[in-house]
């Protein structure tokens, strides 16, 4: 159709070919980072510097992009991040990007700031593995019926996200005034705030619990039988105290850039969260992924699997639930061929001598 805007060829097309179907407060707020977006940049710059070192005479005919993470077998090591307020982009919301991730073979991860329910969001996939992003809220009892609710509807992990107290000084949405829109409901937000509507970043993150030590984190794993998760270790101490207390896997995460501004990118921490915990628990990280290569320069550093979040929120503002499956499409035939072009068969094979 003359004047339709063209399909996208990769997952860099998508941005600018949904900036201008949002609102500049939701498009800043899923876009944009803390303070002056050095780390939001730097954790796309950070994988550009790696280099991938192929081998040759490798048999690469019958390549995988198969793995597992916490036993789960996925049909690529590519994770859906947590994302909130995804109605906020397109009415399939959390959903179809549950059906999206169901449909690609892999774990859906669902946000405390999610705008359906845990139940809903098991329902529109069901028997589809996901997990449940937590934050750890003042009221408890809000927390606890999130947990509940969650391991009744079969999530098979909880993701304790650690690294926000308090919202980072995210300024797009200063510029913007960015508050919830009326007729988008966070239930869980809902039930500790009696509203969503309205809602500020910072408004949120005043329900949160900023007394939330180690000790906290050890009663949680204690009191449910999932595996706990912990998101946003930054330091490697911080990955050895986690296991110390109960995780069974962390995240290495920067909060997609979106906390203090400044840390570095995700995967330049990588390595040495990594080599320290190396293989007492599984290891992911997050942030900036791009391309299937940047997802093999991660498993060469010590990840299981990569979280991914924005592209894939930028999949479903195009196009709803197919628009997400694109990108995990997408990420998988590219890593396929990448893993080719490296010499590797599987996942499992991408080693630290495969990277520079």
């Amino acid at each position: 159709m003359s004047g339709a805007a063209p399909a996208p060829v990769c997952l860099r097309d998508l941005e600018p070919l949904v900036a201008d179907r949002l609102e500049a407060g939701p498009l800043g707020y899923f876009a944009g980072g803390a303070g002056d977006e050095r780390t939001l940049a730097d954790n796309e710059a950070a994988f550009a510097r790696r280099r991938l070192l192929p081998r040759v005479l490798v048999d690469v005919e019958g390549v995988t992009t198969r793995t597992t993470v916490l036993g789960t077998e996925i049909a690529l090591p590519v994770i859906v991040a947590p994302v909130a307020l995804q109605k906020m982009a397109h009415p399939d919301g959390e959903p179809g990007m549950a059906r999206a991730a169901a449909g690609a073979g892999t774990v859906m991860t669902v946000s405390t700031l999610a705008t359906a329910t845990p139940r809903e969001v098991a329902e529109a996939a069901p028997g589809a593995p996901r997990w449940f992003q937590l934050y750890v809220l003042k009221d408890r009892a809000v927390t606890h019926a999130l947990v509940d609710e969650a391991v009744d509807c079969g999530y098979d992990a909880l993701v304790v996200t650690v690294d926000a107290p308090r919202a980072g000084r995210r300024e797009r949405d200063l510029r913007t005034g960015f508050a919830v829109p009326p007729g988008i409901d966070m239930p869980g937000v809902s039930a500790a705030a009696g509203h969503s509507a309205g809602l500020t970043p910072a408004g949120f993150f005043s329900l949160v619990d900023p007394s939330l030590t180690w000790k906290d984190l050890e009663r949680l794993v204690d009191a449910v039988e999932l595996p706990v998760l912990v998101k946003g270790i930054h330091a490697p101490a911080d990955a050895r105290l986690a296991i110390q207390h109960g995780a069974a896997g962390v995240v290495v995460s920067n909060h997609g850039g979106r906390q203090l501004d400044g840390v570095p990118a995700g995967i330049d921490l990588l390595e040495p969260v990594a080599q320290e915990v190396a293989g007492e628990v599984e290891v992911l990280v997050d942030g900036g992924v791009r391309r299937g290569s940047d997802v093999l320069k991660a498993l060469a550093l010590g990840a299981r699997a990569v979280l991914v979040g924005r592209p894939l929120l930028w999949g479903l503002a195009w196009d709803g639930e197919a628009g997400a499956r694109w990108v995990l499409e997408t990420l998988r035939a590219e890593i396929e061929l990448d893993l080719m072009l490296l010499g590797a068969a599987a996942p499992g094979a991408v080693s630290r001598a495969h990277v520079l």
